[in-house]
């Protein structure tokens, strides 16, 4: 949500900003701008556009392009807007009424009204509708009475402000300067060798290209950012703050298509890789043939999650389907009760945790604010956290008494498709090696169960081959205007997450049931225009998928199933299936989400909609 860079040094600034936004697309936005402070101009250069950052890239000047070697600050926004419409005013940077401070910000100042309030009184006009200039104007008022220091003014400001945000901001006299802070919402700082250039970015995905040390501030932290210094961290007491410089490890190459249309239908792609690389290192085969899964996690904690009675999952969006399942393989592998909350409701609640509790806190990016509310919550009572997340040195990762990396790289697509797989093999690396511990499970199931997983990379390729299948069938549900999807088991949470696939970028209505819960109210819809979506591969409970199959056939219901290769019965039911390779019940998820995502990734292309930056939606959600 909203994306933030930010670059100091001798290169033209404006080239590297823009690059910088276009890989921070994927967070979600509707507007963009830059600004640059240079040594040759009297004043700050602002650009914006509303749309999209080629809209930016279109108005700025050559000239303003190829400026090179000569010291220039400048810094850059993608704005998802909160307060005020989308348009060139409320877009970012936003410049105080001085002209001597403009500022960036990602998240939302809560007490806005009353500070742009006291700012009128105090004489300040504003120019948009935003909380964001709000809090520019604040900074400049402090910037004023105290001898125009910005470091101070920045930390005078943010103890004033309540709510979340990540700022970048820059003066006017000094273009070898940027002061940037962070509360609930993440900035990371690149460092080149030398100190000679230095990058912002609400990731590390805009400075990978130029350098891998990097700098992840904490909550309620200001750093003061100076060509040819060193970085100094402050917190809002203005004490020193304690840092360390990182290296990040992030491949360049992902962050582009590769030949493919869409980052979506890359990722889609990716997944047999990606939890290859999920898996590498911790479903480990011995020399003796047998197999063992190796996760610190596990071993530093050992004591605490083997005495847990209690795990409470919180997450949302797709880690929440992530989850469900993550319940069914912990009770059934670990017999140890699992509730999966919502971590927007959970914040808000007086749940009951206990200190033996473990809360397993998921999220691709780490940075979802409503979890990280609930994480504070449960640490609060006492109780374990363990972090699920993709996002290596996030807000998370670091919030969390210990937790597993997914490992599936950068997920440049809005709508979570390798994240959500690489979520779901972490958790069932964390069940099964957690019930081998306990004694919950066989030697026997431990070791057929990991082999079986350790082939489902393989099996997901048999998938992927029916992409062109699932192209050619998907064309006559582009007209739908609602979908049903039905799942049972392990399935269920598949069926929700298929769902949330479709409405995401198609926009068209779609809703995920356990199948037996069609006869409880949404069989009602069902007539000879609802496309229905069976996950019915073989498991205890295929009969009954079968009969409730029927019972939509009956009433001209249009039926897509997922079937078990080989299936023969449901064939003469559906209207069209897709076949995936035979395993074991508890994997099953692993495998029938890839037609879920290939069938909503082909429905939106081929209405000539957005795939990869779907409207409304961001990636990484910072505000509640």
């Amino acid at each position: 949500m909203c994306g933030i860079v930010g670059y100091l040094g001798s290169q033209s600034a404006a080239p590297i900003l823009i690059k910088g936004l276009h890989q921070l697309e994927y967070r979600g936005y509707d507007s963009a701008g830059i600004a640059l402070n240079c040594e040759s101009e009297s004043s700050f250069q602002l650009f914006k556009a509303k749309g999209k950052v080629s809209n930016l890239e279109s108005i700025i000047p050559d000239e303003v392009k190829m400026r090179d070697n000569m010291p220039v600050a400048g810094i850059g926004h993608t704005r998802w807007a909160t307060h005020g419409e989308p348009s060139t005013a409320n877009a970012h940077p936003h410049l105080s009424m001085s002209g001597e401070v403009v500022l960036v910000h990602n998240g939302i100042i809560e007490n806005y009204k009353e500070l742009k309030d006291q700012l009128i009184d105090r004489g300040y006009t504003f120019q948009s509708q935003t909380d964001t200039e709000v809090l520019c104007n604040l900074v400049d008022l402090y910037y004023q009475q105290n001898g125009k220091n910005l470091r101070l003014a920045v930390v005078q400001a943010l103890n004033k402000a309540i709510g979340a945000y990540a700022i970048a901001v820059m003066e006017q006299k000094d273009n070898q300067h940027i002061v940037c802070a962070r509360k609930a919402s993440p900035l990371v700082i690149g460092i080149s060798e030398g100190n000679d250039e230095f990058f912002i970015g609400s990731d590390a995905t805009p400075m990978v290209e130029y350098t891998h040390k990097v700098i992840y501030l904490d909550d309620e932290q200001v750093a003061d950012v100076r060509l040819g210094h060193e970085v100094e961290i402050v917190n809002l007491d203005q004490s020193l703050a304690e840092f360390d410089v990182k290296e990040v490890d992030l491949d360049i190459t992902a962050l582009t298509k590769g030949g493919f249309p869409h980052f979506m239908i890359k990722e889609i792609f990716d997944q047999p890789h990606c939890l290859e690389n999920c898996m590498r290192g911790r479903v480990v085969r011995l020399d003796d043939g047998t197999y063992d899964i190796k996760l610190s996690a596990l071993h530093n904690f050992k004591a605490k999650l083997i005495r847990a009675r209690h795990v409470i999952i919180v997450a949302c969006g797709t880690s929440w389907h992530a989850g469900l399942i993550g319940k069914q393989l912990i009770e059934e592998m670990c017999r140890i009760r699992v509730e999966v909350e919502y971590a927007s409701e959970f914040r808000y609640r007086n749940p009951v945790i206990e200190k033996d509790d473990v809360v397993i806190a998921i999220s691709q990016s780490g940075e979802t604010a409503d979890t990280l509310a609930a994480i504070q919550l449960a640490k609060e009572k006492g109780a374990l956290v363990f972090g699920i997340v993709n996002g290596v040195g996030s807000s998370i990762a670091r919030a969390a008494d210990t937790g597993i990396y997914i490992h599936v790289g950068p997920e440049i697509g809005v709508a979570s498709t390798k994240a959500f797989t690489g979520q779901v093999t972490v958790l069932t690396m964390l069940a099964l090696a957690l019930g081998h511990a306990l004694g919950t499970i066989s030697e026997e199931y431990f070791q057929q169960t990991c082999h079986e997983l350790t082939q489902i990379p393989l099996k997901m390729e048999k998938v992927l081959q029916q992409n062109d299948a699932i192209c050619l069938l998907s064309t006559p549900f582009t007209f739908a205007r609602n979908f049903l999807y039905l799942g049972r088991g392990y399935n269920y949470p598949v069926a929700l997450e298929g769902a949330l696939k479709l409405k995401e970028i198609s926009y068209i209505h779609a809703e995920g049931y356990p199948a037996a819960e069609m006869k409880h109210g949404p069989i009602a819809l069902v007539d000879a225009e609802m496309p229905i979506v069976f996950l019915a591969t073989h498991h205890e409970l295929y009969q009954k998928i079968i009969s409730n199959m029927q019972e939509v056939q009956s009433r001209k219901g249009r039926i897509i199933a997922v079937v078990t290769e080989g299936d023969q019965e449901i064939s003469k039911i559906a209207q069209a299936t897709i076949e995936i390779p035979a395993t074991l019940n508890a994997l099953v998820p692993l495998l029938s989400v890839l037609p879920m995502q290939m069938l909503a990734y082909h429905v939106a292309v081929k209405k000539g909609l957005n795939v990869d930056m779907p409207r409304n939606l961001a990636k990484s959600v910072t505000v509640e």
